[in-house]
């Protein structure tokens, strides 16, 4: 029997502030050990918690570039289970009244086997904020509960069932990953546990709308691993069906290495965690006023900054992709593509120059020396056959070491390109003289020979003369 999968997918994303959600400890990744706590974040009997306000701002700037509802009434709810990650035996979190709901987000391109997808909005259900729990380490037959994390504001994004392929969810965490890091929520960085997934999937006969028992997926640390996850659960669950079997609701964990699911507990339900209004917070009044003035602040998403890539600056496609694939890029590209005369070329050189640079000697973008203006500079240049491409090069790989400007770095080296043609037929002279076997080949018409000559000039002139006007000298001088 052929069966459709049912996805949807629930992501929780630690939200990029100074402190924890309700306490005044640092919300920082890498430090030792149980050194960023106090007694709030570590449960201790009557501490009171005090809500970050800046956390929950972002909280709604999500819902908003989410297309969500903000409502104007909100809470905090007590989810109670008993684990080592929670000191106080609870979570703060919310339950019946998040501060975002019922928004969507628009999938397109391709997934990460490669397949076209169809382009549809996969709706969110709501967008709610909590605490993190602490973070379980388990080594050498013993479990150590780092609490650094404890209290570390974190938005679970909840999707609807929506999704019907493991390229589908990939799609769906790519778009979600850029809409977070682009509205500057958080960075996203899944290996410090900033963006992390659990799967719900179930399986139907194809043409039935009626949904399948429904499965969860966890310890899904990659956007790869969920995409093998899926693909891995959509084969058992379909063999199962096939041989007769039932799907009972369950929670199972993913084995990356060895490339399959395990079960790890039944699943639980609402009402297992007895939520309850947190008696220690009051609840959250929004105005019309303050949701506006967040709506105000909200960014240029990257499906719009691509398009508007390829309308003003006529990138292709695929280079539009490349400049917005991370948010200080796509600033670093827009503003120089602004200053310069050709932005296709700009877009050129980023790709195969400064990222080629940025990733040989470890620099992010922000420690980069080169300046939107100054590579602006260095384009406008080479357009306006100043100096040649290969030149180019050397002047930006200086660029990138000092921080200079291109026409300063020119004058010093003396690179500048040769364009007198007086200069020029002189340097194709000497190069006709010295290879007097290729010439006999050209006018025997071995056409080909007039690339071996091009390269000769060039090497006489130090790759400083005008290719173009070389060619038509060594065409006039070898008849």
């Amino acid at each position: 029997m052929k069966y459709e999968a049912v996805i949807g997918l629930e992501v929780h994303v630690q939200v990029r502030t100074k402190s924890k959600m309700f306490c005044s400890c640092a919300n920082r990744f890498g430090a030792e050990p149980n050194t960023l706590v106090c007694p709030v974040c570590l449960g201790y009997p009557g501490t009171l918690p005090v809500p970050n306000r800046e956390a929950v701002r972002k909280a709604i700037k999500a819902g908003l570039l989410t297309h969500c509802s903000i409502a104007k009434r909100s809470k905090f709810d007590r989810k109670s289970y008993f684990y080592p990650d929670l000191a106080k035996n609870y979570q703060i979190s919310q339950y019946d009244l998040p501060f975002c709901e019922h928004g969507f987000i628009e999938i397109s391109g391709t997934g990460f086997s490669g397949a076209a997808l169809t382009p549809k909005k996969v709706g969110i259900t709501r967008i709610h904020l909590e605490e993190d729990p602490a973070k379980l380490n388990h080594a050498s037959g013993a479990t150590g509960a780092d609490y650094n994390r404890s209290g570390v504001p974190l938005i679970e994004i909840v999707g609807e069932p929506d999704l019907r392929s493991a390229d589908e969810a990939y799609a769906y965490l790519t778009a979600l990953k850029e809409i977070m890091r682009y509205g500057e929520i958080s960075d996203c960085d899944m290996e410090k546990g900033q963006m992390r997934c659990d799967v719900n999937i179930s399986l139907r006969p194809e043409g039935r709308s009626e949904f399948g028992v429904k499965i969860e997926l966890k310890n899904l640390n990659s956007f790869r691993a969920a995409h093998r996850a899926i693909e891995y659960e959509f084969w058992r669950q379909s063999r199962l069906l096939d041989e007769g079997g039932t799907i009972r609701q369950e929670t199972r964990g993913w084995n990356d290495d060895a490339g399959e699911s395990y079960l790890m507990r039944t699943k639980e339900s609402a009402h297992d965690y007895r939520y309850f209004p947190d008696p220690d917070l009051t609840d959250f009044e929004l105005s019309d006023e303050e949701i506006e003035n967040i709506r105000a602040e909200l960014p240029e998403l990257p499906d719009a900054m691509r398009r508007r890539f390829e309308e003003s600056y006529q990138l292709s496609a695929y280079d539009a992709e490349v400049m917005t694939s991370d948010t200080a890029l796509a600033g670093f590209f827009d503003a120089a593509a602004k200053k310069a005369k050709q932005p296709k070329l700009v877009a050129n050189w980023i790709s195969s120059e400064l990222l080629r640079l940025l990733g040989e000697n470890k620099t992010p973008l922000g420690d980069c020396r080169i300046t939107p203006e100054n590579l602006a500079c260095l384009t406008d240049l080479i357009a306006d056959g100043k100096i040649s491409g290969k030149i180019g090069k050397s002047v930006f790989e200086e660029m990138f070491q000092s921080g200079d400007a291109p026409d300063k770095i020119i004058a010093e080296k003396g690179l500048s390109q040769v364009s007198d043609s007086s200069a020029i037929a002189s340097i194709v002279a000497e190069a006709i003289r010295a290879n007097p076997r290729q010439v006999g080949e050209y006018q025997a018409g071995n056409a080909r020979v007039l690339q071996y000559f091009v390269g000769q000039v060039m090497k006489l002139s130090k790759g400083r003369a005008n290719p173009q006007l070389v060619v038509e000298e060594l065409k006039k001088q070898l008849g």
